[in-house]
């Protein structure tokens, strides 16, 4: 059986980052773990800093259970180089070269109404985008 993977972005603001994630791969905030009721429930069993809160982190989730869980955690440093690792958003959909470019496009331009940013275009292929903490992420098509 191959292993489950979850990905966790460290940020200034983990409300901000956690609500353009799930605009962007619908995503939805994870309950927290049973028994417990609420996040706070569940953090104030560890034994955090005072000035910690649930408001320093978000747990995003897959409605449909098939992509990896998100962990969004706030840090003290700032984003300091590219990153090593990035995500590629896979626009669905078949049709011509020029139909997948649209869709493509269309997708971007929904990311940077949310409040992402283009950081460059290849033409034909992909985007490159920056989320609003400029974590980047590619924006393709999806395989035939």
């Amino acid at each position: 059986m191959a292993a489950r993977i979850d990905l966790t972005f460290d940020c200034v603001d983990a409300t901000l980052l956690a609500e353009f994630w799930k605009t962007a791969l619908g995503y939805v905030d994870e309950p927290p773990p049973a028994p417990f009721r609420t996040r706070e429930e569940w953090l104030a069993q560890f034994d955090l800093p005072e000035d910690d809160s649930a408001d320093d982190a978000a747990w995003l989730c897959d409605p449909d259970g098939v992509g990896p869980r998100l962990s969004i955690l706030k840090v003290p440093e700032p984003k300091t180089a590219k990153n090593r690792l990035h995500l590629d958003i896979r626009v669905p959909g078949h049709g011509s070269p020029a139909e997948r470019w649209a869709r493509i496009k269309a997708e971007s331009e929904r990311l940077v109404r949310a409040g992402g940013k283009v950081l460059e275009e290849f033409d034909g292929h992909h985007m490159l985008m920056a989320d609003p903490e400029g974590n980047e992420f590619c924006v393709a098509a999806a395989s035939a």
